[in-house]
């Protein structure tokens, strides 16, 4: 492939439209596309190219990159609906076909088998750190494909982020997500209960943090991401909980962890009811805030079981800077969870 490698890069959203301005301004030769119109308006003001359509798009291009909400959505791009051409079939021959969607480990499978057999290459490369991340090109990526096909990958994966991990096989870049954003959605809903329960029995959030964090509590949905204002300044939760990492895209995510565990039979126990936790959450409102305010839900629940819903004096309940379990607009519409 050339060193400078001419990409087809579909999905300009929340995540996609950043990590194409970084692709740009590292020299390479992007063309966007995006379903969305004011997605792709949004493109043109960052000086991002756009096509008339998808195919468009893809002809001429070394690496096809999708950036999709759902893997149907890949998978229906690839082979086309409505009795259009997918893009498999625009592509030329032996064309890169980079997928940084999340989605299930099946569907990445399929996809790169589908890419594989109409005579493309294939890695599945999910990301990690947001739409700050995206913005300042700092993602994780978690990469699955062959080692030549990560290595082919590597330099325009290293222009958007700044960590890079190949974790096996196809498939296993979407596995690495989901696992850890199994951790990571249970740990915060522990995090938040853990505050909760502090404010019931007088503790100040800030004694809580100290000790918690420099003992075995310790985690990130704690030291960087910390549910209440004050202990972390540049967590959500300083700034009214202002995504960050939407609750709608940790449900989503969180659902993707519970098929592979029926699918595989794991014994899981946390991970299903945390899921159930984070689906009420985005269904009640809490879609578009960032995933810590799972605090406010909590509390909100505690609150109505005290009877009159008063806090007990001293805790510091709905505390400066936070706000109850409402919606706030723009949801984030494709994917990139924290680090």
């Amino acid at each position: 492939m050339p060193e400078k490698q001419a990409i087809a890069f579909l999905g300009l959203g929340h995540m996609g439209g950043p990590m194409a301005v970084n692709l740009v301004k590292g020299g390479y030769a992007v063309a966007g596309f995006d379903v969305v119109p004011a997605a792709l308006d949004a493109a043109r003001e960052h000086g991002i190219p756009v096509s008339a359509g998808a195919a468009e798009t893809v002809s001429g291009a070394d690496v096809v990159l999708t950036m999709f909400p759902s893997g149907q959505h890949v998978l229906d791009a690839y082979l086309g609906t409505g009795g259009q051409p997918g893009l498999l079939a625009a592509a030329a021959p032996g064309t890169m076909f980079l997928d940084c969607s999340t989605i299930n480990v099946d569907e990445a499978r399929e996809a790169a088998r589908l890419a594989i057999d109409a005579g493309h290459r294939a890695v599945d490369a999910p990301v990690s750190g947001g739409v700050v991340g995206a913005e300042a090109g700092t993602l994780t990526f978690m990469v699955g494909g062959g080692p030549e096909d990560f290595e082919a990958v590597r330099p325009l994966l290293e222009v958007m982020g700044k960590r890079v991990v190949h974790c096996g096989g196809h498939g296993a870049g979407q596995a690495a997500k989901i696992c850890n954003n199994l951790i990571l959605g249970a740990s915060m809903i522990a995090v938040s209960e853990a505050f909760v329960l502090g404010e019931k029995l007088g503790l100040s959030h800030q004694a809580l943090f100290d000790v918690a964090s420099a003992a075995s509590g310790q985690c990130w949905a704690l030291t960087t991401n910390c549910p209440v204002p004050g202990p972390v300044p540049t967590s959500p939760a300083n700034r009214d909980y202002q995504p960050g990492f939407a609750g709608a895209l940790m449900a989503k995510d969180l659902k993707l962890a519970v098929n592979a565990l029926r699918g595989t039979g794991v014994a899981a126990r946390v991970g299903p009811l945390a899921a159930e936790i984070y689906d009420m959450f985005a269904a009640e409102g809490g879609a578009a805030r960032d995933f810590s305010a799972i605090i406010t839900d909590i509390r909100d629940k505690s609150a109505a079981r005290d009877g009159a819903g008063n806090k007990p004096a001293g805790s510091a309940g709905s505390a400066p800077g936070t706000a109850s379990n409402k919606a706030t607009p723009n949801a984030a519409q494709d994917d990139g969870s924290p680090e």
